[in-house]
């Protein structure tokens, strides 16, 4: 038999489980490369043979996309599987009909294929596009649910930036294991959030293997969804947050419109930032698409952690980096939190270094604001080199973590933190309570 020749399309995340589900041991298929985009210096690497299977030998070759039509061409591919998340819907049928013009077809894996069965209750949280405010929407079911005398175990969407081989699976329950795993910035922003409230956290990349591990301790599984990926289990509830600031995004990019259509729930988020006019706009683009959905709206409030007087002051604004970066956003919790308070926003950009001065000139609409990636140790020091040298008089610190305990700020800094503060007669705790 002749086997279909394969490339997955991603950013090493969704790919690498849909390739785990789908295309890993099954002799029709021959997986010959994988692209890789988004995030930095993830191609040149290959998908190992621990995690590949029987057929794959040698591993599975990560090429950067670019490589794309030059793979198409020379390795006569049948098949081209676009697996990650966070892109207009335009960009996506660009890259079809790129694809389809050199010959090969042009895949969207759907939801049965790629969604795994729990034998405990699943909780999927996920979100039209990134920086919606997941995180604190995570943070406020596990604590309802712990309250509510049940263990909360999370899985984490993957974020394999290390060493595959050691990353199978993982468990997160201290700051010690996030050390032992090394950590990037991204991952420590993801954990660190679950750590501090006792909850236990898994990722990985073999998302079969977590979820059995997983299973281990849990009363209930959640879903902590990265970017704006579709869930990898079959959820028993399915809360999608959507973002007032971009409104119309929920109906234009994927999957995050495919997240839309399978809620349950949908929680309008950061309404205490927006307008009303936008607020009653999402209300009905989320009616149009899922009017079976119970729409709920929520603020996040920010506050600094301590007093601080910043009127008038130059203020340089660090914000979570995925963020700013694919997920396009021009302001963050600090932005919000240092216009209130009457600051005058610094521009980071003439100062930038390295890593992030390449980062300012793949993503030019991050403006002023300076995101906190730190995917490798070269991206860590650059970021810390470029915070020190913009001439502010205050660094205001809006990322999930402290930042502060990783890079060292020289000169005053505050935090602002936030979290999901859901209004209206109905209530998380009541839906929850609903469904234990």
């Amino acid at each position: 038999m002749e086997r279909r020749r394969v490339v997955i399309m991603g950013a090493a995340g969704r790919d690498f489980h849909n390739f785990n589900l789908v295309y890993r041991d099954r002799e029709e298929f021959e997986v010959v490369a994988f692209t890789a985009t988004q995030i930095p210096d993830i191609d040149g690497r290959a998908y190992p043979t621990e995690l590949a299977g029987r057929l794959y030998p040698d591993g599975i070759p990560i090429h950067a996309e670019e490589e794309l039509p030059r793979l198409i061409r020379e390795l006569n591919v049948d098949d081209v599987v676009f697996a990650y998340s966070d892109v207009p819907h335009e960009y996506v049928m660009h890259k079809a009909s790129q694809v389809n013009a050199l010959g090969a077809n042009f895949v969207l894996l759907g939801a049965r294929e790629t969604m795994l069965k729990s034998r405990k209750p699943v909780i999927a949280i996920c979100a039209t596009r990134t920086g919606c405010g997941k995180s604190q929407t995570t943070r406020r079911v596990a604590e309802i649910l712990t309250e509510a005398g049940k263990k909360v175990v999370a899985i984490r969407h993957p974020m394999p930036y290390g060493d595959l081989t050691k990353q199978i699976w993982q468990r997160f329950g201290s700051y010690e294991d996030m050390a032992e795993h090394k950590c990037t910035i991204e991952e420590m922003e993801e954990y660190e959030p679950h750590i501090n409230r006792g909850n236990v956290v898994f990722a990985g990349v073999d998302y079969r293997r977590i979820l059995e591990e997983a299973e281990k301790e849990a009363d209930v599984v959640l879903w902590d969804g990265g970017n704006n990926d579709a869930s990898f289990y079959e959820a028993d509830l399915y809360i999608v947050v959507a973002d007032p600031h971009r409104v119309g995004h929920e109906l234009t990019y994927y999957p995050g419109e495919q997240n839309l259509r399978m809620a349950d729930i949908v929680i309008i988020n950061k309404e205490d930032s927006a307008e009303q006019t936008e607020i009653d706009r999402l209300v009905l683009n989320i009616e149009s698409a899922n009017p079976e959905a119970l729409i709920m709206h929520a603020d996040s409030p920010v506050v600094f952690e301590e007093d601080v007087d910043l009127k008038g002051k130059r203020v340089l604004v660090i914000e979570d980096g995925p963020t700013l970066t694919h997920g396009g956003m021009t302001i963050g919790a600090g932005t919000v939190a240092a216009a209130r308070a009457g600051a005058i926003l610094v521009d980071a950009r003439d100062k930038a270094v390295g890593k992030i001065k390449e980062m300012y000139e793949k993503y030019p609409s991050i403006g002023a604001l300076l995101p906190a990636a730190g995917y490798s140790d070269e991206q860590v020091a650059d970021l810390e080199k470029t915070v020190n040298s913009v001439d502010c008089d205050y660094v205001v610190v809006g990322t999930p973590i402290d930042l502060r305990r990783v890079i060292t700020i020289e000169k005053p800094s505050v935090r602002v933190t936030y979290d999901l503060d859901v209004k209206g007669t109905t209530t998380l705790v009541d839906v929850l309570k609903k469904f234990l």
